[in-house]
């Protein structure tokens, strides 16, 4: 939008695709960003269950720049767009979808913005063993990028659905050089198996509304140093996260990753340095609030 808060003919639109997408916090950090650098364009968020009528949508309109791509649809977009990156296609998920001039073009931000994240915190994720919780489009981009970014010892993949933890478990074995086992998510799992965790990311929506009150990871299962990760941003402090503080545990919250992210996204849809503390403020403004 202009720099007086009107729309225009000629104002780009950018939006969030997902289903839930009411709880996204999206629309208001890139539109303080947009109006921070005198942007003419506008965010919104649309909730989507038919994904290929709503890409074949973003095709049509001219001025439709940029889109994110949340639960449930970053793995099912790729096989409507045009070109993407050939990391994020052997990863087989994308949170980013970028129009130009009819052609989309997808990317990923998640595993990048996920890595920063953690390596701001001072982790150093070398020669670990990763408990991933969930094999979505966010395990999916995070465990790619861990595997080829960095040293970690050994990936444990785990889902409840078994047809989708078992090929991302195979796509990982045969696209990196990283040891991995995969076990189907339940309670025996994870108690099994946070013993030898050195960090754990939790890469399920469960402590996102409405599951606020819920954690997979019973408290007594934390050991101090462990490092928990949990890519849930809202609310701010998960009870995984609130727990795993109270065992001595190093936490990242998923904040980092969003903002890292979002930044990553803003860059692709205008081409300008986005204003990472504007974006940050609004954020911590919303979720605090």
């Amino acid at each position: 939008m202009k720099s007086d808060g009107s729309i225009s003919t000629s104002t780009r639109l950018c939006a969030v695709i997902g289903n839930p997408v009411a709880h996204s916090l999206s629309p208001a950090l890139h539109n303080a960003a947009f109006n921070a650098l005198g942007l003419d364009y506008v965010y919104t968020a649309f909730r989507v269950e038919d994904l290929k009528s709503a890409i074949a949508g973003m095709r049509a309109l001219e001025n439709f720049r940029g889109m994110s791509v949340t639960i449930p649809h970053k793995i099912e977009v790729i096989d409507y767009l045009d070109e993407v990156d050939d990391i994020d296609r052997s990863i087989g998920s994308i949170n980013t979808v970028i129009n130009e001039k009819g052609r989309l073009c997808g990317f990923g931000t998640d595993g990048p913005g996920a890595l920063k994240a953690i390596l701001d915190a001072g982790v150093d994720p070398d020669v670990s063993t990763v408990l991933m919780l969930g094999a979505g489009g966010a395990s999916r981009a995070i465990a790619f990028t861990l595997a080829r970014s960095t040293r970690i010892r050994k990936l444990v993949m785990t889902d409840i659905n078994e047809p989708v933890l078992r090929s991302l478990a195979a796509d990982l074995t045969s696209g990196t050089n990283v040891s991995v086992e995969a076990d189907l998510l339940g309670p025996e799992t994870i108690s099994a198996r946070m013993s030898e965790a050195d960090i754990i990311i939790n890469c399920t929506p469960v402590g996102m509304h409405p599951k606020e009150d819920s954690s997979l990871v019973p408290s007594g299962l934390f050991r101090r140093g462990q490092v928990v990760f949990d890519v849930v941003y809202t609310p701010l402090e998960t009870k995984l996260l609130r727990e795993a503080a109270s065992k001595g545990c190093i936490v990242i919250s998923g904040v980092e990753m969003f903002i890292n992210q979002a930044v990553l996204q803003f860059e692709k849809f205008t081409g300008d340095d986005a204003p990472v503390d504007v974006m940050r403020k609004v954020l911590m403004e919303r979720l605090k609030g």
